[in-house]
């Protein structure tokens, strides 16, 4: 049942160390301003998963959150290599980080088994590749009723799920419009959930046909932070902030940048900050 939380008071109930943890989002709705509460609150041995684990999983990396990455794209969208994930990866720095990688349809498939409680995804894909050579989860079995050869790998079903959407009403129901990604089947995949939100209104508005409701009883918490998806995007709310992640390839391109960077930016301001990048970014788009 979803209760209406301080993201502190969120990030603390449901994120505990050594837990598998997804946060999701598809260039769209990316849940900056709780990746920083995690930072803030210190969690460790964090294995990540994500599709694309883009800004905020670097940041999460480089802060020695996380020892294990599952996904299947790393990289700054647009802008190269996300410098404190190749630093763990090649270095060690701040800490070793073991990798499993997929294929972005095998990813989907596996947030949709554990999504509907299954102990494995059973797809097509995985033919003429060479992932099956370092991924040793990949298998291949055969239909029992076609005799046709199929790729399997265990389901995702992570500790806790964590989202950004639009809105939330007062009984936690939470509305997600516009680029969808696998945030719904995170967030039934998953044993715990947070969900920030834009704002929390009395009613929910009409749903538009590409809209997804998640329902109060999928939900453990939900969180008013507006601005919490910057630089991501919010459908509705505010663009983009493409230079920051033209920008971010600079900051931790160093560790001592990083660092630094991180100081001024995480773990000095709480969520409340990212209000303020909101209206920059309107202001800019007007």
């Amino acid at each position: 049942m979803a209760r209406i939380s301080s993201l502190s008071e969120a990030i603390t109930d449901a994120v505990r160390d050594g837990d598998t943890l997804a946060l999701e989002g598809f260039t769209h709705l990316i849940p900056h301003a709780a990746g920083h509460e995690i930072v803030r609150q210190g969690r460790k041995g964090l294995t990540l998963i994500r599709m694309t684990p883009d800004l905020i999983y670097d940041q999460l990396i480089g802060m020695g959150c996380a020892s294990r990455l599952v996904f299947s794209w790393g990289g700054n969208p647009g802008v190269g290599s996300l410098h404190r994930l190749r630093d763990a990866v090649e270095n060690g720095w701040p800490q070793k980080l073991e990798l499993e990688e997929h294929s972005h349809a095998a990813m989907a498939n596996a947030y949709e088994a554990g999504a509907a409680g299954l102990p494995c995804a059973i797809f097509r894909g995985y033919i003429g590749g060479d992932l099956p050579k370092v991924n040793a989860k990949i298998k291949r079995v055969t239909c029992p009723f076609t005799g046709e050869e199929l790729a399997a790998i265990p389901a995702h079903r992570p500790d806790v799920a964590v989202i950004h959407a639009q809105r939330a009403d007062r009984a936690g129901n939470v509305m997600i419009e516009g680029v969808l990604g696998v945030q719904k089947e995170a967030v039934l995949a998953s044993k715990r959930s947070v969900v920030t939100v834009e704002e929390i209104v009395d009613e929910l508005p009409e749903r538009s046909l590409n809209a997804v409701v998640l329902p109060y009883w999928t939900i453990q918490h939900v969180v008013a932070v507006p601005g919490g998806a910057f630089p991501s995007y919010a459908q509705g709310y505010y663009a983009r902030n493409n230079a920051f992640y033209k920008k971010w390839d600079d900051i931790a391109r160093e560790r001592d940048t990083f660092l630094a960077w991180m100081k001024a930016n995480v773990l000095e301001k709480g969520p409340e900050a990212f209000a303020q990048y909101t209206r920059k970014t309107r202001a800019a788009a007007d």
